[in-house]
C-alpha cells in the first residue's frame, strides 16, 4: 500500500517533470509511471501544483478549458468523462498578433465555442438553466492544444496533470448572447493555409457546448475552485484537431459566431 508520503513525493516529481518541460521547452516522458495512468485525483493534484507555481510566478487565472468532450476520444483514452485545465492570462492572443512558435512544443489546433461568464457558478443546481443565465456571450474560438509529453504519448492522467494539454487560444471578435445563437446548432469549418482540414458541429461537444459548461461548473466546484464571473470558458472541440507547423495560418469559421484567424511565426516549434 502506497503511503501518503510516497504519494506526495511521486506527485511532486510528476509536477517537476512537467514544469521543467514547460520551462526548457523540451518535451518529457509521460508522468503515468509516477501517478498511474488513470488516477484522476492524483492527476488533478499534480495540475494544482503546476497552477500554484504559475500563480506564484505572477500568472493570472482567466478561465478554464474543457477537454475530451468527444465520445470517440473518451473511448480511445479509456475514460467516461471530460477533463479540464486552467487558462492563464499569457495564453490569450488576438487575431492581430502572430503566435510565437517558440513557446509551443507540439501544437495542434481545434475549433470551439468559447463563453464568457457574467455570473459566478458556485452555488445552486448548476443545471442548464443556471448555465444559460450565467453566460454573458459566446464567441468563436481557436484553441491550440499542446503537450509537454513527448510524441503526445498520453494516458488520461498524463493529459490531466499537464493542464489538460493546454497551449494558447484566440477568441473571435463577434460576440453573441444565447438569445442570438444556439450553441448546439452551430456548424464549424477549420482551414490551414486555406485548405479545409476539419469540420464539425455543436452536437459533437457533449451533445451541446452548454452541457460541457454544466459539467465543468460541477467539476470545478467539486475541486474547490468554482467558475467565476468574467472568466473565459473554452467548451471543447467541435471537430478533430490538426497539427500546426511554423508559418501556418489557421482560420476557424463557426456559423452564427463568425471567423477567427491565428497566424503562427516561422521558427522552431520544438518537434
Amino acid at each position: 500500500m502506497t503511503s501518503s508520503v510516497d504519494r506526495d513525493v511521486a506527485e511532486d516529481q510528476a509536477a517537476q517533470r512537467l514544469l521543467t518541460a514547460l520551462q526548457t521547452r523540451t518535451a518529457c516522458t509521460p508522468v503515468r509511471d509516477l501517478i498511474g495512468p488513470t488516477d484522476l485525483p492524483a492527476a488533478y493534484r499534480v495540475q494544482e501544483r503546476l497552477t500554484a507555481g504559475r500563480v506564484a510566478g505572477g500568472a493570472q487565472i482567466v478561465g478554464r478549458k474543457i477537454g475530451l468532450t468527444s465520445a470517440a476520444v473518451q473511448e480511445q483514452m479509456g475514460v467516461d468523462q471530460p477533463d479540464f485545465g486552467v487558462l492563464f492570462d499569457d495564453m490569450a492572443y488576438t487575431g492581430d498578433e502572430v503566435v510565437p512558435m517558440d513557446r509551443l512544443l507540439q501544437p495542434k489546433a481545434e475549433a470551439e465555442v468559447a463563453f464568457v461568464l457574467k455570473k459566478d457558478l458556485a452555488d445552486g443546481p448548476l443545471d442548464i438553466e443556471q448555465i444559460r443565465d450565467a453566460v454573458d456571450y459566446g464567441v468563436a474560438a481557436l484553441e491550440v492544444c499542446d503537450s509537454r509529453i513527448d510524441g503526445w504519448d498520453i494516458a488520461f492522467a498524463d493529459t490531466v496533470a499537464d493542464n489538460a494539454s493546454s497551449g494558447v487560444y484566440v477568441l473571435g471578435s463577434d460576440r453573441k448572447t444565447l438569445d442570438e445563437f444556439a450553441p448546439v446548432e452551430v456548424g464549424m469549418r477549420m482551414l490551414i493555409n486555406g485548405e479545409e482540414v476539419s469540420t464539425g458541429n455543436g452536437a459533437a461537444c457533449l451533445g451541446d457546448p452548454l452541457n460541457a459548461v454544466a459539467w465543468l461548473a460541477k467539476a470545478a466546484r467539486d475541486f474547490g475552485e468554482p467558475l467565476r464571473a468574467g472568466q473565459v470558458i473554452l467548451s471543447g472541440a467541435l471537430g478533430p484537431m490538426r497539427p500546426i507547423e511554423s508559418g501556418d495560418e489557421v482560420t476557424v469559421e463557426i456559423t452564427g459566431l463568425g471567423t477567427v484567424v491565428a497566424k503562427f511565426s516561422e521558427g522552431n516549434a520544438h518537434e
